[in-house]
């Protein structure tokens, strides 16, 4: 499993870097910005799905 994040999709709303620090960060925008490359680890996939459910722009997935 890995993440992909559609910058174009993103308002900067960080809920994604509060709760999945680990995995998301901002830039000097504010707009989110993964930190991790490749794939998860179980307990990495676990965050990545609450960060992308409770992204307001749909802007995160987890996928195979």
């Amino acid at each position: 499993m890995h993440i992909v994040f559609d910058r174009d999709k993103c308002q900067g709303h960080g809920r994604c870097y509060a709760l999945a620090g680990e995995l998301f960060d901002a830039d000097d925008e504010g707009y989110a910005v993964v930190l991790v490359s490749g794939e998860l680890t179980d307990d990495q996939v676990a965050t990545a799905q609450l960060a992308a459910d409770n992204c307001p722009e749909y802007a995160i997935t987890v996928e195979a």
